[in-house]
């Protein structure tokens, strides 16, 4: 197959939430191509063994709390190898346009004169389903409120706190050192008894997770052992499977009836 412009470049491609199967097939085909990969940590490492042999593999890794890749130092790997090779991937865990700077790299590229591409992934939050837990679903919850738990400054967004008014699912990346601050905010509205649900590696073999009230998310992870990477997730929405069959829901609904 012969290959045009547009397939070579800067690619930051998402690499899904773990299970190296949720890979879509254009990021596989892309990292079959691959010169350079720049991975990180939340990254399934079984995704590199699609790169050929004479990939070059460079690990930027960032874990929170613990020493890490700069971003400034990302950032110009990324140029440095965008410059001297035709395929580079930046390949980042989940959806790197979703808390994962991707869009910020990929800007940094252009302005050094480089084309680049995203290639989307499955967000980690999409491993909800994996514990039963739907992010949206009719009659519980419209809408989804997807949170930063830690801002550039370390805070707590406060779009937290008009999350909270609403009926919305609510799911907060990056809030495991935020737990106590999360359960008390929604004590102090009242809201301490909604339904919550913590789930680390979600889609791999190690996956963990505890549902609790939010009120006691905090005794409920240290219970459980749940540390980074998780996802947290509040809302009706947690007892999806219970409310459904607890009412008389599907008794209600009539059958729907097709002439021939």
């Amino acid at each position: 197959m012969e290959l045009k412009s547009e397939d070579f470049g800067l690619f930051i491609i998402g690499a899904g939430p773990g299970d190296p199967e949720l890979l879509t097939l254009k990021a596989y085909n892309v990292l079959k191509r691959a010169e350079v990969i720049l991975y990180d940590n939340l990254s399934n490492a079984e995704l590199l063994d699609i790169a050929p042999e004479r990939c070059k593999m460079v690990y930027v890794g960032k874990k929170p709390y613990e020493n890490c890749t700069p971003q400034e130092r990302i950032n110009e790997l990324i140029v440095k190898y965008a410059k001297s090779h035709k395929v580079v991937v930046r390949l980042k865990g989940g959806d790197p346009f979703i808390f994962g700077r991707g869009f910020e790299e990929l800007l940094y590229a252009e302005t050094h004169g480089i084309t680049s591409k995203y290639i989307p992934g499955i967000s980690s939050m999409q491993g909800s389903g994996f514990i039963d837990v739907p992010l949206t679903h009719r009659g519980i919850s419209e809408s989804v409120w997807i949170i930063t738990g830690t801002k550039k400054d370390g805070s707590l967004s406060k779009d937290l706190a008009c999350a909270m008014q609403t009926s919305a699912t609510v799911v907060i990346y990056m809030g495991m050192k935020k737990l106590a601050e999360i359960s008390t905010a929604y004590k102090m509205a009242g809201l301490g008894d909604t339904p919550a649900a913590i789930i680390q590696h979600a889609t791999l073999p190690q996956q963990r997770q505890g549902k609790c009230e939010v009120k006691d998310l905090q005794e409920m992870a240290l219970r459980e052992g749940l540390a980074f990477p998780a996802i947290i997730i509040i809302g009706d929405v947690v007892k999806a499977r219970e409310i459904m069959s607890g009412q008389q829901y599907y008794q209600k609904m009539k059958p729907v009836r097709f002439s021939a």
